[in-house]
């Protein structure tokens, strides 16, 4: 094996391979710096280019691109608190956190340096494992992943903040939400009310974007104030990101390891490991006390998993040709375009090449995080600037995003909705994470209950994994109410102090309860394979709604299901109205409808600048155009496309 490594290093540094790998790198730090786009859309922009090159320089530009994504999306992550690719939501929690409290540099050092740690585990676990790792692969049916599902829903209980019972009701509507479309079994269309957008369901990029950048960007918005205001800029801090991953060695070691485990299994992929990660972090810890606050080992957990889940997610993909996760059946797509075939073939003759893929994987992570960390001091001055400065940038970049996700001006509304959502849950501390974490579970776990079904019967249960996930999930239940993650803790304390108005909490959780009731209605009327993963969920729901109205309605202000952080907030905290920022997005929005999204964008950055920020006429210029050019150039030269407005 040793001779294949070695044969695998020249391959690597060779001119037709290294300066394409450093190609990708590059491309992917500035598609990773994009909010939205991630590996899936990345990779995918990339494959024309490819299509005619040489296949050691193709296979090299693929590489780089696909192992550097996921540590360049934790700029928007820790920054701005917009989650830059599927992969990096759970970064934002307390890496954002920890930007407002001047220690953007650190949150971004110790990112990057578990992303390299995460990165170069992955490659070694492939170098050793990658011969044996068939088999293992293979023990994985469908009941177990069905377990994999709920073990990873098991992670609620740990991010649901003081009130499990707003907790769980988020993550059911989240799975409910998720279950929007077609049913995996029969496919019938559930809960799309008439309305032909959601017949393939809601995108996971617009969740993510609206639940958690939405919000944030509203709050910074109505404060009008830096995102680090009131705090200095730690000097040196990079250098103490770097010393706090080595000070949590041994964490960033066990979720490397998850992010490995989780990235081999097909079908699992990217969107749950780092939530996993974190869930794993909060419940070994001893002193939860400043999770979601800015606690430094919230951003190397997930960090250090989701670079490893990339060298896992290999594995099947090399070995079977099956995907493990959604970027990895892109980068499969890329290598069947250059001639190379995946599966069996990739351990025994084509062994030099799949060498020569994980070292070029270990290779880009180092390359990656190199230049990430030498970036990381200067722009985190971003978090310096007045927001009335950063927000109409913030706002068309999340906006582009969102329009990728299907290219239909109806993504613009729809995350308005489910921003305006975010808000409110977080007025009102209802988990976010518990939503986002139901909502990305939701397929998998219907399609894989459904299949195990089929196949096992209820025999399912006693398969040996099953039995020793089940033994997992059951100590992760009992470890999760040990200590839970609050975003509002401080808030909660200060607000059970003082006499809270109802009514505006009521109409929320009114509102909430109305949608399952539709739901419900609408999952009764669907066949029993097609109704029957939604009304389990839909009707468990309701013990937990009755709940929290028993202490509305009994008026217990002494239970953290009573809470408002809008009139918890000292005077003169917000000073705009909570609906203001919608006003401003939803105009944007329909005159992106009317005239298109370029010619909008001018008018509403010529606006907002002169009026909500009274900058003078120079500076709107210049921001305007600085906007505009950033916005064209990027659209160009990856091809994507723009809202036309009425033609």
């Amino acid at each position: 094996m040793l001779d294949l490594v070695l044969q695998a290093f020249q391959i690597l540094f060779s001119p037709e391979h290294f300066p394409f790998l450093i190609m990708g790198v590059l491309l992917g730090l500035v598609i990773g710096v994009f909010p939205g786009l991630g590996g899936i859309a990345g990779l995918s922009l990339l494959l024309p280019f490819i299509y005619g090159m040489d296949e050691v320089s193709a296979l090299a530009t693929l590489v780089g691109l696909v192992a550097v994504i996921p540590t360049s999306a934790t700029f928007t992550s820790v920054l701005m608190g917009i989650p830059g690719s599927s992969s990096s939501q759970a970064t934002v929690l307390d890496g954002f956190a920890l930007a407002k409290k001047g220690e953007a540099s650190r949150a971004l050092a110790a990112a990057f340096t578990s992303s390299l740690f995460g990165g170069l585990f992955g490659a070694i676990i492939l170098t050793f494992f990658v011969q044996i790792a068939r088999p293992m692969i293979l023990l994985f049916g469908s009941a177990e992943l069905f377990m994999l599902a709920i073990f990873g829903l098991s992670m609620v209980g740990s991010l649901s903040g003081k009130s499990i019972t707003k907790g769980v009701i988020a993550c059911g509507l989240g799975l409910v939400i998720g279950s929007i479309g077609a049913a995996p079994a029969t496919g019938e269309y559930r809960m799309v009310f008439g309305l032909d957008y959601l017949y393939d369901g809601i995108p996971l990029v617009i969740i993510a974007l609206s639940i958690f950048a939405f919000p944030e960007i509203s709050e910074l918005f109505r404060k009008d104030s830096a995102i680090a205001e009131g705090a200095k800029l730690s000097k040196g801090g990079w250098m103490n990101g770097i010393k706090d991953v080595f000070k949590n060695k041994w964490l960033a070691l066990r979720c490397s390891g998850i992010g490995t485990i989780v990235g081999a299994i097909p079908g699992m992929g990217g969107s749950v490991v780092d939530w996993i990660a974190y869930g794993h972090v909060v419940q070994s810890s001893k002193d939860k006390s400043n999770f979601g606050k800015g606690d430094i080992r919230g951003v190397i957990a997930p960090e250090s998993a989701n670079n490893a889940k990339e060298g896992g997610a290999l594995m099947p993909t090399l070995l079977f040709g099956i995907p493990g996760s959604g970027s990895m059946a892109v980068f499969l797509g890329g290598m069947v375009l250059i001639g190379i075939e995946a599966g069996p073939s990739m351990v025994t003759k084509n062994i030099d090449l799949t060498y020569t893929i994980i070292w070029s994987l270990a290779v880009a992570n180092v390359l990656g995080a190199g230049l990430s960390l030498f970036l990381a001091g200067p722009i985190s001055q971003l978090t310096r600037i007045k927001f009335s400065l950063l927000a109409p940038f913030m706002i068309m970049v999340i906006s582009f995003a969102a329009f990728q996700a299907t290219k239909d001006i109806i993504d613009l509304w729809v995350f308005l909705v489910f921003g305006i959502l975010g808000i409110f849950m977080k007025r009102f501390g209802w988990s976010r994470p518990a939503f986002l974490i139901g909502f990305v579970l939701s397929t998998q776990a219907e399609s894989y209950l459904n299949m195990s079904v089929q196949f096992y019967s209820w025999k399912m249960f006693l398969r040996p994994g099953v039995i020793i996930i089940s033994i997992l999930t059951l100590i992760s239940i009992y470890y999760s109410r040990k200590g839970s993650v609050d975003e509002n803790e401080e808030l909660i304390a200060q607000g059970l102090k003082k006499e809270l108005k109802l009514m505006p909490q009521i109409i929320f959780a009114g509102t909430i309860a109305f949608f399952i009731i539709l739901a419900l209605w609408d999952s009764f009327k669907q066949s029993f394979l097609g109704g029957i993963f939604p009304i389990i969920i839909l009707v468990g729901m309701i013990p937990c709604f009755i709940a929290l109205f028993y202490v509305y309605l009994k008026n217990k202000q002494d239970r953290p299901e009573i809470f408002d952080a809008e009139q918890v907030a000292e005077p003169g905290t917000f000073k705009s109205p909570w609906y203001e920022p919608i006003l401003w997005v939803g105009g944007l929005y329909i005159l992106s409808m009317i005239i298109g999204f370029v010619p909008s964008i001018i008018l509403f950055f010529i606006f907002f600048f002169t009026f909500k920020a009274e900058a003078s006429w120079l500076k709107t210029a210049i921001l305007t155009a600085a906007g505009v050019i950033l916005l064209l150039t990027f659209s160009h030269f990856l091809n994507l496309e723009l809202p036309q407005g009425l033609r």
